[in-house]
């Protein structure tokens, strides 16, 4: 386990630096562009989390599934290239373990920069599971990009996470 770790500090940093430099880059373009980066389109993302939010502590696996664009890509630390479909199998599983209790805050949301059609989000989640009376609170750092479909409605197309530890309860 201990190797693992190791091998993954490396990684870590260089996704994160990756994630830092897309978003510099996904700023600047979209400032060259005159991005639009209205107060409707950043509330109309800010509430799309805050329900993922009601609908993940609620145990509502349409809705929780329902943020993520149907070609979702992510990668987070064990994952490199996940899938909606993998994802969702992921929460459906979690949810389904009657021995543990998740509940997520609302996220800590650091930034929205918009730009047509695209939006990237930075942001933290805290998790905090309980099993057998014994609580584990973890943060997620994460980048979002969401896509406006023709339906007005954003989704997350793309998303890159992290933890600075694993949530120890939620193996």
């Amino acid at each position: 386990m201990l190797t693992r770790i190791k091998r993954q500090a490396p990684r870590r940093r260089r996704l994160l630096a990756g994630a830092t430099a897309a978003l510099a880059l996904f700023g600047a373009a979209a400032e060259a562009m005159g991005a639009d980066n209205s107060a409707a389109d950043k509330a109309a993302i800010t509430d799309r989390l805050h329900r993922w939010t009601t609908a993940f502590n609620a145990q509502d696996l349409a809705t929780v599934c329902g943020l993520f664009a149907p070609d979702l890509s992510y990668t987070v630390d064990d994952i490199l290239n996940g899938s909606r479909d993998g994802l969702c199998a992921s929460i459906r599983a979690a949810l389904a373990r009657h021995d543990l209790k998740h509940h997520y805050d609302e996220p800590t949301i650091h930034e929205i920069l918009v730009s047509g059609d695209l939006a990237v989000v930075r942001l933290t989640w805290t998790l905090t599971t309980e099993k057998n009376g014994v609580r584990d609170v973890t943060t997620e750092e994460g980048m979002d990009v969401f896509r406006r479909a023709p339906d007005g409605l954003w989704s997350i197309a793309r998303y890159i996470a992290f933890s600075r530890r694993p949530n120890a309860l939620a193996k």
